[in-house]
């Protein structure tokens, strides 16, 4: 908690902040700039002198999430191939999640109905190259599905909370270990040529 004499966080920041929670429990369309607002401790005027709608404040939250994704995932097939680089990949992925599991909530959960709003069609058309790449880049069915499954389960273990402390750091960096582990488990068959009969 913050000492009387400390400032208050930067309103953008904080505003964004107060938004993703909402539009992850609420969802984009359930939760209005007034309630955003209410939440964060300010006037709905004061919402709108930072953002100019509820769509810029959803672009301006969103936008360092996708574009650190997009960087994330530039060749990932061969990184998540190769025994040596699969390693630091998951990791990037999950210290990803960590940081941005809101986002990457907000983007898997509302994506289809958020289409429309530039951030969310980048984000969709990303994973849409995404997915195809692991289609033409995976021989079999149970490849594609094992990577899918490792990378949309660490996602909502993080977006949802499942096994995630909420305080104390320790146990934090146990779920990021736990995480990184079981990830990198699951792709190690990737790294194998995949068997045609």
């Amino acid at each position: 908690m913050a000492s009387p004499s400390s400032p208050r966080p930067d309103p953008s920041e904080e505003l964004k902040a107060v938004a993703l929670r909402l539009f992850v429990e609420t969802s984009y369309a359930g939760a209005s700039l007034q309630q955003i607002a209410d939440a964060a401790g300010y006037s709905k005027s004061s919402v709108l002198y930072h953002f100019a709608s509820k769509e810029a404040l959803l672009e301006e939250a969103l936008t360092p999430a996708v574009v650190k994704l997009d960087g994330l995932f530039q060749g990932s097939i061969g990184r998540i191939a190769d025994a040596e680089l699969r390693g630091t990949f998951v990791e990037d992925f999950i210290d990803f999640l960590l940081v941005h599991g809101l986002e990457a909530h907000i983007i898997i959960n509302q994506g289809q109905s958020l289409a429309g709003i530039p951030i969310v069609d980048r984000a969709n058309d990303f994973l849409r190259r995404l997915s195809d790449s692991f289609v033409n880049e995976l021989a079999t069915p149970e490849q594609r599905i094992r990577l899918g499954v490792a990378l949309a389960g660490a996602a909502y273990v993080v977006a949802t909370g499942v096994a995630m402390p909420s305080t104390d750091l320790a146990p934090i960096e146990e779920a990021r270990a736990a995480l990184v582990a079981v990830v990198a488990e699951l792709l190690v068959p990737l790294a194998a040529p995949a068997v045609t009969l």
